[in-house]
């Protein structure tokens, strides 16, 4: 199924989700709205559903109850590849002991675009050199991704999610695995991404003040269940911080940039 709505978005409403066999739902009641041309950050404690709730949107676990709709349609009426043609999902933990090249494990996102038995097209080409420029992660094309670090591959993972050149891209907890200076420089290409190539982004983040700083909507997990969802400047208080973390809070605010910085002071 394919939809022409020019107005993309992804409606979840009461969404529950529990593993085969267990009684306690991970998820429980979740209703939020993404919609085109926002970046999104997920925040939470660990084990709040964040990785739980991507997941049920690129439908890599099907949702115990509820209802997932992209572009108005049910979320389970798409084919994998009709999503795959309109999502793509940077995971947290992805196994590439393989031994392809860096280069050719990015390609794999242009196969969407590609006939059977074709070579690669000079777009195809054009695109994965963009992505992996993008992602830092260029000087490690013709690496065995098997010898990579796990930042090094990381990067590489990323690059083919935006060599897929899809409207929505999906991350979990992208930076975790990086450097400082690869943290910012992945965040900030997100951000091109986002203004300059109109994709909308959702990532899970671990980190408060990366949320505070690139993304514009927050939502808040805690317990399997949305705290808080809406712009960052409503969000991101210490009063909603403390609730969800259960840890107090001060601000510091940058004088020449007036980003907000949320320190941790002590455990309530």
């Amino acid at each position: 199924m394919k939809s022409n709505n020019i107005y993309s978005k992804i409606e979840v409403e009461r969404l529950g989700w529990k593993p085969n066999n267990q009684d306690k739902f991970i998820l429980e009641d979740i209703n939020c709205e993404f919609e085109k041309g926002n970046f999104y950050g997920i925040i939470g404690p660990n084990g709040s559903g964040k990785t739980s709730l991507v997941k049920n949107i690129i439908r890599f676990i099907e949702s115990t109850k509820g209802e997932i709709r992209l572009d108005n349609f049910d979320i389970k009426e798409y084919k994998r590849k009709d999503i795959a043609e309109k999502i793509a999902l940077v995971s947290q933990n992805t196994n590439l002991d393989c031994t392809f090249s860096a280069y050719d494990i990015v390609m794999m996102g242009r196969s969407l675009y590609q006939k059977r038995f074709s070579d690669e097209s000079q777009r195809d080409k054009d695109m994965v050199k963009d992505a992996m420029i993008m992602a830092d992660c260029y000087e490690l094309r013709n690496k065995d991704v098997s010898l990579l670090s796990g930042g090094e591959r990381q990067r590489v993972i990323t690059a083919r999610a935006i060599a897929q050149d899809t409207p929505w891209l999906i991350l979990d907890e992208p930076s975790s695995s990086l450097d400082v200076r690869h943290q910012l420089e992945l965040m900030t290409a997100l951000v091109q991404l986002n203004k300059e190539k109109d994709k909308t982004i959702i990532a899970v983040l671990h980190d408060i003040n990366m949320a505070a700083k690139y993304c514009n909507r927050i939502i808040m997990l805690k317990e399997g269940k949305i705290c808080f969802q809406g712009k960052k400047e409503d969000i991101l208080t210490k009063e909603n911080l403390a609730k969800v973390y259960d840890v107090e809070f001060k601000i510091i605010k940058d004088s020449e940039s007036e980003d907000k910085y949320f320190v941790p002071t002590s455990s309530i």
